[in-house]
This record gives C-alpha cells, sequence and structure tokens, in this order.
C-alpha cells in the first residue's frame, strides 16, 4: 500500500486480458481510479511517438503491458507486424518516459524470446544462448530489443526499468477469436463448437509432442505489481508457474474437463513450435517474493466458465 500511495500509474494495454487484471489489482493496491491512466488503443496508437509522450505525462509508474501477440497461425501470417508493432510500442514509450522522469518502467516480455533449443527449465542466463524458434521468432525478438533498451538506460541514465519474460497466459477475458488465439483459449473453443454441432471431432494443429508451461492471468498481473514494487536490476526475470504439460495431455485435460467424448484429430501438416517450454521460476520467488497460487485445473475451469458464459456478447 505504502508503495504506490500517490502513485500516477500508466497501464498500456490496461483494457485488454492482462491489462485489465493488473489494472484490478492497483485498485486492490489502494490505487485510485483517477490515478491510473489507461490509453485505449483506437484513440491513442502508441506506435506513434506523440501519443507516447501524451501518455506518460505526469506518470510516476509505467506498466507496459500492452502488445500484439497471437498464436503460432497469427504469428506465421504477420511476422512483419508482429515486430513492428511491439518494437515500435515499446521503444518509443521507454524514451518519453525516462525524458518525462518517470520513476519505474515495467516491460512484460514474452518466454518467445528465449532460443528455440534452450535447455529445460530455462534460465535467465540463457537468453542469448541462440535464436528463437523460427515460427514466433519476430515476435520474440521485438520483445527481447526491449530489454536491451532497458538495460542501456539504466547503465547510461540511471532509468530504472525492469524486464519481465512472461509465459503463456490463460484464464477469463481471454481472447477466443481463432486467427489470434493461442492454444488454450482455440482448444477450449473448438471442443465447445464441436460439441455444440454434434460434430464429434476437434482438429488440433501438430502432434501433441510440443510442452508448454502455463500461469493464470491474475497471478500475472500481481507479478507485475510486486516487480514494480520490489525490483531493481537490469537481469531479466521468468514469470511462470514451474511447471509443463505436453499438448496432448493439455488437449486431454480439457476434454475431460468440458465433458468432451469425441475424437481428436492431430493435424501433423501443421508446426508444433517449440518442442519444449518451462521456466526456472527461482528468480523471481527470491527476489521479489512471486510464485504461482492458483492451481492448473482451477484456472482451466474458470477459462471454460467465463468462455461459456460470454460466447457471442460484444
Amino acid at each position: 500500500m505504502s508503495f504506490w500511495s500517490g502513485k500516477r500509474v500508466l497501464v498500456t494495454g490496461g483494457a485488454g486480458f492482462l491489462g485489465s487484471f493488473v489494472v484490478e489489482r492497483l485498485g486492490r493496491a489502494g490505487v485510485p481510479d483517477e490515478m491510473i491512466r489507461v490509453p485505449r488503443s483506437g484513440e491513442s496508437d502508441l506506435r506513434k511517438g506523440e501519443n507516447c509522450v501524451r501518455a506518460v505525462k505526469d506518470i510516476d509508474i509505467v506498466l507496459h503491458v500492452a502488445g500484439r501477440g497471437g498464436g503460432i497461425g497469427a504469428n506465421r501470417e504477420s511476422p512483419a507486424d508482429m515486430f513492428y508493432d511491439n518494437a515500435a510500442m515499446g521503444i518509443q514509450l521507454m524514451e518519453a518516459a525516462r525524458l518525462e522522469g518517470v520513476d519505474k518502467f515495467v516491460t512484460v516480455g514474452t518466454i518467445c524470446s528465449y532460443p528455440k533449443h534452450t535447455p529445460v527449465p530455462f534460465r535467465e542466463q540463457d537468453l542469448w544462448n541462440g535464436y528463437p524458434e523460427e515460427t514466433n521468432a519476430a515476435y520474440g525478438l521485438s520483445k527481447k530489443m526491449l530489454l536491451v533498451q532497458g538495460q542501456a538506460y539504466r547503465q547510461q541514465h540511471g532509468f530504472d526499468s525492469v524486464h519481465l519474460l512472461m509465459v503463456n497466459l490463460y484464464g477469463p477475458r481471454d481472447d477466443f477469436d481463432p486467427r489470434t488465439s493461442h492454444v488454450i483459449p482455440a482448444l477450449i473453443r473448438k471442443f465447445d463448437e464441436a460439441m455444440k454441432s454434434g460434430s464429434g471431432k476437434v482438429t488440433v494443429w501438430g502432434t501433441g509432442k510440443a510442452s508448454r508451461e502455463f500461469l493464470y492471468v491474475d497471478d500475472a498481473a500481481e507479478a507485475v505489481l510486486l516487480a514494480a514494487e520490489r525490483y531493481n536490476s537490469p537481469e531479466p526475470v521468468n514469470i511462470g508457474a514451474g511447471f509443463e504439460i505436453t499438448i496432448k495431455d493439455l488437449v486431454g485435460l480439457i476434454g475431460r474437463l468440458m465433458g468432451f467424448k469425441g475424437e481428436i484429430v492431430w493435424d501433423t501438416s501443421k508446426p508444433d513450435g517449440q518442442p519444449r517450454r518451462m521456466l526456472d521460476v527461482s528468480r523471481a520467488k527470491e527476489s521479489f517474493g512471486f510464485s504461482a497460487k492458483t492451481g492448473f485445473e482451477q484456472g482451466l475451469k474458470a477459462s471454460i466458465d467465463w468462455h461459456r458464459t460470454n460466447e457471442g456478447k460484444a
């Protein structure tokens, strides 16, 4: 409470998936609504420098949550947009924040910045030991450049910028659009549609052998606030739940939780993406006391319930 007292906070992407939970947690931390600024992408395009300057005016803390992301399909279709939009937003926003004299800048990065064949669990010191997995390299590298920028700004200007390497998130309010969604919301929607249509069949990309780690969105929001409060270092920090599950097991689990009794068809002509993903999350726990609290099945049930309740709502 004392850290946030009197602080004016900018939350980019604050109307989006993770950002909306960050805003709620700020409210629970005692930050009044009038002290939280949430620029809307339709009105304040942060790819334009002048909008970044306006966004950080009189701001004390920047929580840069905004980004253009998506699953393997979206990354393969629009790699240039992924790179430009994320880099342009982050680079210009950080420079504007530095010039404004912002006290703290927290960047939400991505596990996609890691090399394709990083030893599991991924450790922060392995971040530069190779090139990212090809299907999401443009996205991962655009975020990785913000780590470089933050470290350079800290070295030259004493700018307090920290970088979080976030795993795939899931939970209520996720993006369930099949064109842009990540694997969990995509699967929930596929199962739901198959059950409603009576088709009895769900097609899934890849072989099912790849593994992923997932973090419940409200836990991720807690990590963002804790990093702002307690972390002051140039070294990036992994933010995850510290477990991995194969896509095959994930599909089976979601199908069971949703009551699906039909057939799973694996489209092996489609890519698996990175072979394995799981983070070593010890630095986050040791440096600012973060550890995930939400059980995976509990979080999946909340995601499924939210989708079923809100499907088709504008």
